[in-house]
């Protein structure tokens, strides 16, 4: 080999080496933490209904497709923090009717031979222990899986919104972060009277 060829693998397999290393310290540590290395932004409380939803989740496999409840894969949807997103109608009618209710062609779900068409075959009352399981699983405010920003100001999403947004949407569109404040007034002002 040449002396550039060795220098380039030996690089190469020092980086190879840094990334394997720093994969084990980071597996290890949280393997004998008590405490999570990254927030968990996620969350559930089922009802009866809810928990009756889970186990035909689990029954019925969805976990090959979809991550729920600490579980599954990310092959499809992760399902954790859905519910804060949607409520248990547009679930019940998603899983009854998955391409009418979200207006676009669905990859699993939907009408034979899709992958995942027997679930609107399932009974109705499966259906909507389903849709109550996925209302449940909610999802704190600014987290990936919520409508909401995260609380109080971000440096990072105000210099995304100067770098990226139009000046025309400026005056057309409100920040949603200066509507939650208004409606925070709002709520604290008519707590007071």
């Amino acid at each position: 080999m040449k002396k550039g060829e060795k220098i380039l693998f030996g690089i190469i397999g020092l980086l190879v080496f840094i990334t394997v290393v720093n994969f084990t310290v980071l597996e290890t540590v949280s393997h004998n933490s008590d405490k999570p290395l990254f927030p968990i932004l996620t969350h559930f409380d089922f009802s009866a209904d809810g928990l009756r939803g889970y186990g035909i989740y689990q029954q019925s496999n969805c976990y090959t497709c979809h991550h729920a409840v600490g579980s599954g894969t990310s092959m499809g949807v992760v399902l954790d923090g859905l519910g804060s997103k949607h409520d248990v109608n547009y679930f019940y009618n998603f899983l009854k009717a998955p391409e009418q209710t979200y207006g676009a062609k669905t990859v699993d779900h939907g009408a034979p031979p899709k992958d995942a068409a027997y679930v609107s075959a399932l009974p109705d009352s499966d259906l909507r222990a389903l849709a109550v399981f996925l209302s449940e699983l909610k999802s704190d405010q600014g987290s990936s899986s919520s409508f909401e920003p995260p609380k109080g100001e971000s440096s990072f999403i105000n210099a995304m919104l100067d770098m990226w947004t139009p000046e025309g949407w400026r005056s057309k569109f409100r920040d949603i972060r200066d509507w939650m404040k208004s409606n925070s007034k709002e709520e604290q002002h008519d707590g007071k009277h």
